[in-house]
């Protein structure tokens, strides 16, 4: 999401900026971006972009700065982060439009300010540092907090309701399906039994019951013992995949010819599916069995990148939150897609 995501919990390494961390892939981004943000449409009004995953706005702040004629929707579901966005981006006037929603209500979006189509969307998933910072969230293993762990605080649905209350299966499930974590059994039942005692309240009683849970070999490899674990309750609680798998067609289906898309997942499970969105939407409609391309059934878009970029090992060591990133980028290819 927003500036630094979520899959490293080790604290700023000093770099950051006023309003945040410092974004992730930002040139890239631009460069990707460019080509479909510097085009006027015959109305004589500018383009405009989609930022999904708004967060403290870094991102959505220099592609206003770098395109003067250039239209922003950012879409949040934290009222928290829409307002340090709000005010941080309040000087570009009205060519910044906020809406609070979860990124799978793109569409409405559009709608509701004024757009038939898009002309760029970007995506930067996961959890932003500035929800990571905020420990009273829940978000982070490294300080005790409430197990809240909601995007949205109006939510319903908390970390500590799934804990207290979901049967050993399906907190199981949870943590296999969201985290890939292969001690789920194990952890499920641990944590069914402890909650006989005690009801689950902080993040700090988690933490514990991962360490007792998991055999010391394999805490000591593959990164903090709580990272899948918590990822998985954070994808569960906020309902991240499913929004996802919702909203990339969504974002696709609203481009205009020439319009382009950038999508940064974190982890395996999210790239996974924009992978296979991506992969659906550069195939070739024509049925298959036929021994040529059928006119008006070429695939509706091009790939913009070989596979999955990753960051430079300049930007790691610059701003390590980036290592995990994997960008892909598509373009909607068709009659006006030069114009």
């Amino acid at each position: 999401m927003p500036e630094s995501p979520d899959h490293s919990d080790s604290p700023d390494p000093g770099n950051s900026q006023e309003h945040g961390h410092i974004p992730v892939l930002l040139e890239r981004c631009v460069e990707l971006l460019a080509p479909a943000l510097t085009r006027h449409h015959a109305d004589g009004t500018g383009a405009v972009l989609v930022d999904a995953t708004l967060g403290a706005g870094g991102h959505s702040e220099r592609f206003l700065t770098d395109f003067p004629g250039l239209q922003v929707i950012g879409l949040d579901r934290d009222p928290n982060a829409l307002g340090v966005a709000g005010a941080r981006l309040a000087l570009f006037g009205d060519r910044m439009r906020l809406v609070r929603t979860r990124y799978d209500g793109i569409a409405g979006a559009i709608a509701e300010c004024g757009f038939e189509r898009i002309d760029g969307a970007l995506f930067d998933l996961g959890v932003s540092s500035m929800q990571l910072d905020q420990t009273e969230r829940g978000f982070s293993y490294s300080a005790d907090a409430p197990l809240d762990m909601r995007m949205d605080p109006d939510a319903l649905l908390t970390a500590a309701e799934i804990l207290n209350t979901y049967d050993a299966k399906s907190i199981a499930r949870i943590l296999r399906d969201f985290g890939e974590e292969r001690f789920a059994g194990r952890i499920a039942d641990k944590v069914v039994k402890r909650r006989a005692q005690q009801p689950f309240s902080t993040t700090g009683e988690l933490v514990e019951l991962l360490y007792e849970a998991i055999p010391a070999p394999a805490r000591r490899t593959g990164g903090h013992p709580a990272k899948r674990t918590f990822q998985a309750l954070r994808v569960a609680v906020n309902g991240e995949l499913d929004s996802l798998r919702a909203a990339l067609p969504a974002a696709l289906a609203a481009l205009s010819d020439g319009g382009r898309i950038v999508v940064m997942a974190y982890q395996s499970l999210e790239d996974r599916i924009v992978k296979q969105a991506f992969s659906a939407a550069t195939a070739s409609r024509t049925p298959p069995g036929l021994p040529m391309e059928l006119p008006g059934h070429e695939p509706e878009f091009v790939a913009l990148t070989r596979g999955a970029e990753k960051a430079r090992q300049a930007e790691i060591d610059r701003n390590p939150r980036s290592a995990p990133v994997r960008l892909r980028a598509l373009e909607k290819v068709g009659e006006g897609a030069n114009s």
